[in-house]
This record gives structure tokens, sequence and C-alpha cells, in this order.
């Protein structure tokens, strides 16, 4: 297995499953609904929604970048985006476009060789393999957030 494969292999377990650590992205948000993910369990902090939204986000940016292009700084709006519709539609709207863009992200991933890890981000002070670890380490984080949240608002 190449590197590549094997970071492709933890960003996967993290979103859909057989992680070490325990529950998935995908599992912690399965039976969560439209009500429970715009939910405000604690004052001053993201609910379930934005946050899947804002794990949306920054996949669509670790493409882009892998792409060459250059993406630096977002606004609060962008980098945290509100649930616009609360609908139940639109909540299975929200993550099937996360679940869309993690497959694309895949995609992206399986293009590259194990000799760009070490290669820049453009326009930023790090290298690929940093990026794509700090993807995984995003997801597992706001799923670690997720999960409590779901507990707050289910009791």
């Amino acid at each position: 297995m190449t590197e590549i494969e094997r970071i492709a292999d933890q960003l996967r377990r993290a979103h859909q499953g057989e992680a070490w650590h325990g529950q998935s992205l995908e599992e912690i948000l399965k039976g969560v609904t439209a009500e429970t993910a715009i939910k405000r369990s604690f004052p001053g902090s993201h609910n379930i929604w934005e946050i899947v939204l804002h794990i949306g986000v920054w996949e669509s940016i670790v493409r882009r970048r892998l792409s060459g292009e250059v993406v630096l700084g977002l606004t609060p709006e962008q980098d945290w985006p509100p649930a616009s519709d609360s609908s139940e539609a639109a909540w299975k709207s929200t993550l099937e476009e996360l679940r869309h863009g993690h497959e694309e992200m895949q995609k992206v991933i399986a293009r590259l060789a194990d000799r760009q890890l070490v290669e820049p981000v453009p326009g930023m002070g790090y290298n690929v393999y940093f990026m794509l670890h700090g993807t995984v380490q995003h997801t597992l984080y706001h799923a670690g957030q997720i999960a409590i949240l779901k507990k707050a608002a289910i009791h």
C-alpha cells in the first residue's frame, strides 16, 4: 500500500467507518434529524448542521488546493455557513452533499502519487502531506463535537 493509499484509507475510515477510535462521521450522523441538526444545544456554539456544512467547505477547499488553485482566507460566513432552510429535505440534501464531496475528495487523492506529498500547497506554508493529514484530523475533531451535540440534543 502506498502512502497516498494509506492517507485515503484513513480519510475513508473517518468518514465512513472501520475507524480505530470508534464511530465515523457518517455513523455518528445516522438518525440525526433536521430538528436535531439545527438545535443549538449550548449558547454560542455551532449546531450539528453548521459543523457538517463547515466540514464540507474545508473538504472543497482541499480539493481545490490539490487541483492547484490558490485558496486563501475565508470570511466567517464562508467558513461557517448557516443552514438556510431547516426542512428535513434540506438536511438530507446537506448530508448528500457531504457524502458526494467526500467521494470527490477520494477521487482527487487517488490521482496523486506519493512523490506529490512533499510538494507545497499553492499559497500556503505547508505541503500536501500535512494538508491531507490535517483533513483527516479536522473531520475527526468535528465528528467528536457532533457526537456530543447529538447526545445533548437527544437528552
